[in-house]
């Protein structure tokens, strides 16, 4: 069953890359008081992803917080060594924060996963843009087409808010 708007984001652990390594993020205090515009995407270092759906919201991060959003993060079923190289090639330092779902634990748990063995990606997760507050979904876009970042981009998600 796939999250909707008004539904609670799901108990989960992700992996943020920090100075001292891989560190938990637990999604039950990530999101508690706080507005988090969230987006997630199949995979770090594919096309459709480095080349518009990342850099949308690195852009946009100053009118994201302009609008009070609290913080920008990117998930992806990938591990946080990825996320973290892939974030800092991008220049995502200060402006994204990058999650690592690795097993698709979140991912699964909203509904939002999809197979991509057949392209050899394992499980991944569908493109997508959010906007939670106080742990609760307020507006969900999934992009009919995945190899697009419209419906799930940043400048979409900003008139939301």
């Amino acid at each position: 069953m796939t999250i909707k708007v008004g539904d609670k984001i799901p108990d989960a652990t992700l992996m943020k890359l920090t100075e001292k390594g891989p560190a938990p993020v637990k999604t039950s205090e990530f999101f508690k008081g706080r507005k988090v515009a969230l987006f997630a995407l199949p995979g770090a270092f594919t096309p459709t992803c480095s080349n518009q759906h990342l850099p949308g919201f690195i852009q946009k991060a100053d009118e994201f917080k302009a609008k009070g959003v609290d913080e920008i993060a990117c998930l992806s079923v990938n591990d946080a060594f990825v996320m973290g190289a892939w974030g800092q090639q991008q220049g995502a330092d200060g402006k994204v924060t990058m999650l690592g779902d690795g097993n698709g634990d979140l991912t699964k748990a909203m509904g939002l996963d999809f197979d991509g063995s057949g392209f050899g990606m394992g499980t991944r997760s569908l493109r997508y843009s959010m906007l939670v507050e106080d742990g609760v979904v307020k507006s969900l876009n999934q992009e009919p087409n995945p190899g697009e970042a419209k419906v799930s981009g940043a400048e979409h998600l900003l008139a939301e808010i």
